[in-house]
């Protein structure tokens, strides 16, 4: 019952959005990745209590396999996976590079095979295995973004529905109150008016 409450009401399970078992997990490490930072490096700033709280809502909504619809920890989230996707790009440009500098290594100037050409030749597939996997998981990931882009702009849309709506609460409210003072002072008047009057 105390684990319920703790779910946020504005929550999407991570196992609706649409994503393989493999983007599920690499979403919920993202989140609690996240979700540390906010808690531990939030220093510096006025506003990092906010932003440590929606982190630690973040955390456990990960752990319990859920997406928190909060548009601050969605957008820590996204530049987390824009981090990460760069350190992808990064070393896919360096295997490529160790890849190339392979090919030119197993063949000597006459074009024949140089005399550890078999180690080499292991080398370059394996360069190309992680190269597979790195694109894999760039892909993975930028698929990932994108969900978690979406669901941002949803939540800062209801956001500003919601103080759109709220504004014009308060201003009608404001707008009744004042009403209510201008009567009652009015009748105030009428009554100081009369009671003089009555005296003369």
């Amino acid at each position: 019952m105390s684990t319920s409450s703790h779910v946020p009401a504005n929550a999407v399970p991570d196992t609706q959005l649409g994503l393989s078992n493999e983007e599920i997990q690499l979403l919920r490490h993202g989140q609690q990745t996240v979700a540390a930072a906010g808690g531990s490096g939030g220093g510096g700033g006025g506003g990092g209590g906010g932003e440590s709280t929606s982190s630690r809502a973040a955390s456990r909504a990960s752990s319990q396999g859920l997406l928190v619809m909060d548009p601050s920890s969605l957008a820590a989230l996204g530049r987390h996976f824009d981090r990460v996707m760069q350190r992808i790009q990064q070393q896919l440009e360096y295997l490529i590079e160790q890849s190339q500098q392979v090919n030119l290594e197993v063949y000597d100037r006459a074009g024949n095979l140089v005399d550890n050409a078999d180690r080499e030749i292991a080398r370059y597939h394996s360069l190309m295995a992680q190269i597979d996997e790195l694109e894999l998981d760039f892909d993975r990931i930028s698929h990932i973004r994108e969900i978690v882009a979406g669901f941002r702009q949803r939540a800062e849309d209801l956001e500003r529905e919601l103080e759109r709506s709220g504004s014009g609460a308060s201003r009608r409210d404001h707008r009744h109150g004042h009403g209510h003072r201008h009567s009652s002072h009015r009748s105030h008047g009428h009554h100081h008016s009369s009671s003089g009057r009555q005296r003369s």
